[in-house]
């Protein structure tokens, strides 16, 4: 298959990630909303349940990697070619971006009805409950080495047998993707993603919203290169376990 078709359904699969993963952001955080103060157990599920269904669009066409640090994992074991990483990067990126937009034109009432600027932020993009930068790096680095070693796991021949995790498709990783958000999101509400975060925060940064403030781009390094520095040593250490 053509790498341009892979990337169309990489920016598709990430597009509808955003679109419902922000979309539960806004939904329990802004102002008239229906589902305001729903929590984070309804968050994080709704996260896991994003996931999926971005993996079950893009799944055949492009592996649905849906995010560059499993992409990078990915390519660190040579189960994808290297050739091909910027370009499923772009498109994670422009997924990201058009997702958190699709966000903002469907909640546009509420964002209106919504004084807070930090709640605006954050139903786009990730900011610390406490900022401390060096812990906030550690965090974000812990749970996505967790969520690519994972991840990877999943494609050894033991978890692929006849009736196993691997004939259950995206439901690993929807399950997975919840016990990350319940146990180790709230520090910095685990991002894990770098096109989660940057894309939106690009967006956020560009909307004509009233009563906007600046897109934490102070914080913004940190779920970007965090989960690709554990993406990058959960490659490595599987490779020396399992290769």
């Amino acid at each position: 298959m053509a790498l341009f078709t892979k990337c169309i359904f990489e920016f598709i699969g990430t597009l509808v990630l955003i679109l419902l993963g922000d979309g539960v952001c806004a939904c329990t955080s802004l102002e008239k909303s229906k589902g305001k103060g729903a929590g984070w157990v309804v968050i994080t599920l709704a996260w896991g349940f994003a996931v999926m269904c971005g993996v079950f669009i893009s799944g055949p066409y492009s592996g649905a990697h849906l995010n560059p640090a499993v992409t990078l994992g990915f390519a660190i074991t040579g189960q994808f070619p290297w050739s091909d990483v910027l370009a499923y990067i772009v498109a994670q990126m422009l997924g990201g971006f058009a997702g958190a937009a699709l966000v903002y034109i469907f909640y546009k009432d509420h964002y209106d009805a919504t004084p807070d600027p930090d709640t605006k932020l954050g139903t786009f993009c990730t900011m610390p409950a406490i900022a401390h930068k060096g812990r906030n790096f550690f965090c974000e680095f812990v749970g996505t080495f967790l969520l690519v070693f994972i991840i990877l796991t999943f494609t050894t021949e033991e978890n692929t047998p006849t009736v196993g995790v691997g004939d259950l498709g995206a439901l690993p990783v929807t399950m997975l993707i919840m016990a990350i958000g319940m146990s180790l999101g709230g520090t910095t509400g685990y991002a894990i993603n770098p096109a989660r975060d940057f894309g939106p925060r690009c967006w956020h940064a560009l909307a004509p919203m009233k009563n906007k403030r600046e897109s934490g781009w102070s914080y913004s390094w940190i779920p970007v290169l965090a989960p690709m520095a554990g993406a990058a040593v959960a490659a490595l250490c599987f490779v020396l376990l399992y290769k």
